[in-house]
């Protein structure tokens, strides 16, 4: 069967219209457009069309440069874009420049960018750089309350500085951030109390410590401006000085201890060698008592011993022994029993 041209043809072109209509539709935020010409922003419907072909959220890009227009800022859909597509975040760019702007605040748009891209918050820089922000040290969500250090007198402090601070805008690519400070002037707090003689002189002036902490420039390198460093809160802890001596003692005395417990040992091992030295004479004693029965059968056997030369002997020991017993029984030592010859 033949085709149709003349039915086939109005079929297509309604598809056509449907297709296009759609496709604009999609590409053409229309709303975006009619908002950008009532605030005299110039905005083409082309220009709408190459943000949806680049991917580019047209909502992100309009409504800053509509609020940029408005504050008299002169920046284009091209920068906007660039700042999109280098993955940086348009809105918080531009309120940053105008707030900049009506605080008479020099911020350039590379600038703004390059923070931005940095991964800092530059609209929160501007906001701090003309409201101060309030830094508490130490940070109490990090679970400390106080700062403690130790003055000479042995004394402990525990001391709560509240820091006044500014953003400089010229130093926040690559100066240091919050924890910064806060490190420094918690050092500044803990120098300042340990050089002091007594803690009487910290209660008495509490902004001696805020003094020298000023005087060392502590936001050198960091991403904001030290205006003051106000002392909340000065309390008196515990007695450390006191608390090292009687640790120190307790310690001595362990240690005296030990040395008196091993020259005992020492003592006691000494006592055991001297008696098994007197055991060991007493044995050799034994030994030689025994040679003097031989030596005395070799000599009558020699003709050295008579029997009269013996029993002289014997009443020699006879006479000893009973000598030695009438010593003993006046307070002296016993005597040996006598021998029977």
């Amino acid at each position: 069967m033949p085709l149709d041209w003349e039915q086939i043809v109005p079929i297509v072109i309604i598809a056509v219209v449907i297709f296009l209509v759609i496709f604009i539709a999609w590409a053409v935020p229309v709303r975006l457009w009619v908002a950008a010409l009532a605030a005299r922003v110039p905005v083409s419907l082309f220009a709408l069309i190459g943000m949806r072909l680049r991917r580019v959220n047209p909502r992100e890009i309009v409504e800053p440069l509509i609020a940029a227009q408005k504050a008299g800022l002169k920046l284009t859909t091209g920068m906007l874009e660039s700042h999109y597509l280098a993955g940086g975040n348009v809105q918080p760019v531009v309120k940053a420049l105008i707030a900049a702007d009506k605080a008479r605040i020099p911020l350039t748009w590379e600038r703004a960018t390059a923070i931005d891209l940095a991964g800092r918050n530059v609209f929160e820089a501007v906001r701090t750089s003309v409201e101060p922000k309030v830094i508490d040290c130490p940070d109490p969500r990090k679970g400390a309350s106080t700062v403690a250090a130790v003055a000479k007198d042995g004394i402990q402090l525990n001391a709560k500085a509240r820091v006044t601070v500014r953003t400089n805008l010229d130093r926040l690519i690559g100066g240091a951030t919050e924890e910064t400070i806060i490190a420094r002037v918690g050092e500044g707090i803990v120098t300042t109390i340990g050089s002091a003689d007594s803690h009487k002189q910290v209660l008495e002036n509490p902004d001696l410590i805020s003094k020298r902490v000023l005087e060392k420039g502590l936001d050198s390198g960091t991403a904001f401006e030290i205006l003051s460093i106000d002392i909340a809160d000065v309390d008196v802890g515990e007695n450390i000085g006191a608390k090292l001596q009687i640790d120190q003692a307790q310690a001595d005395t362990q240690i005296a201890r030990a040395r008196a417990e091993g020259r005992a040992a020492e003592a006691r091992a000494l006592e055991q060698e001297n008696l098994a030295r007197i055991q060991e004479m007493r044995s050799k004693v034994v030994e030689a008592e025994a040679e003097i029965p031989r030596a005395m059968a070799e000599a009558f056997r020699s003709g050295h011993l008579g029997i009269m030369d013996y029993y002289s002997m014997k009443n020699i020991q006879a006479d000893t022994q009973m000598r030695q017993s009438i010593a003993g029984g006046e307070g002296g030592a016993p005597g040996r029993p006598r021998e029977q010859g």
